[in-house]
């Protein structure tokens, strides 16, 4: 088990990060080499990212650009099409509205104010709820499912097609939960792009070789399990609780393995704000 960080720690890591991503802006700011800066798990980073300060890889990304970019204009008398084209807007008006979405007024009477902007770390407020969590250490278990690519809102087809084969050959009693394991974040790459898993628990008797069904093998070890009653819409919230709240404060680090969702209560049989689901994230 790993030391137990600082509150602080995550914080001062992800002050690393912006200052990376600043200076890096024309390199590599691929999701790997970012959580390497960041000295976290490639499945979990991002989820910390966003729940700390509210923005996304690509919000941040583009909220570095336009400070340098408004920094540049106050420091330079170079004109406003070439500071524009430097930080990857093709002409000036593309630049100018960005730049007035982000800083609240137009290029050129922000260089007439001559004022330089500090790069601040985001905090994102979030919502007062809060989850019940526990630590578990929890065996290695087996898992078949539904390979989903493309916006988590949509998953319910992966599991459509999962539950026909486990319908069809009366597999319920082999089965012990059914679960989501989310590969990808929200937000850390295009909606189109993301990755998941529509799966089940398998147990003995549960076929090893149904066409169609990725075999794989879930890690055992301990485990945050964070306790979620209601309807699915408000699991976001959840999330960021458990990524933004708890983990910084737990002293816990998180492990490189995805999180699970485990869907405790049947959703055909149980009314909406009754529904029960586990959310299982990976411990070191």
């Amino acid at each position: 088990m790993p030391e137990p960080r600082s509150p602080a720690d995550i914080e001062t890591r992800l002050l690393r990060l912006l200052a990376y991503i600043h200076d890096h802006l024309d390199g590599d700011l691929s999701l790997d080499t970012l959580a390497e800066v960041a000295c976290l798990s490639r499945f979990h980073w991002h989820r910390v990212f966003h729940a700390l300060t509210g923005e996304t890889l690509a919000e941040a990304i583009r909220r570095i650009r336009l400070l340098r970019a408004a920094n540049a204009l106050v420091l330079e008398d170079a004109p406003l099409g070439e500071i524009a084209a430097r930080y990857g807007y093709p002409n000036p008006a593309s630049f100018s509205r960005a730049f007035r979405a982000a800083h609240g007024t137009s290029p050129g009477a922000f260089r007439a104010r001559g004022v330089q902007l500090a790069n601040a770390l985001r905090h994102n407020a979030g919502d007062s709820a809060m989850y019940p969590v526990k630590i578990e250490d929890l065996p290695t278990a087996r898992a078949a499912g539904v390979l989903h690519i493309g916006p988590y809102p949509e998953m319910g087809r992966a599991f459509q097609q999962l539950c026909g084969p486990i319908a069809a050959r009366n597999l319920l009693p082999h089965i012990t939960h059914m679960i989501a394991v989310y590969h990808d974040s929200p937000g850390s790459k295009p909606e189109a792009q993301l990755r998941a898993h529509a799966a089940v628990i398998t147990a003995d008797g549960f076929p090893t070789d149904i066409e169609g069904l990725d075999y794989f093998d879930l890690a055992g070890g301990r485990y945050a399990v964070m306790a979620h009653k209601g309807p699915p819409a408000t699991l976001k919230s959840a999330y960021q609780w458990l990524y933004g709240q708890w983990l910084p404060q737990s002293g816990e680090e998180p492990r490189d393995a995805p999180p699970i969702e485990v869907y405790v209560t049947d959703p055909r049989t149980t009314a909406t704000d009754q529904m029960r689901t586990d959310v299982r994230l990976p411990l070191a």
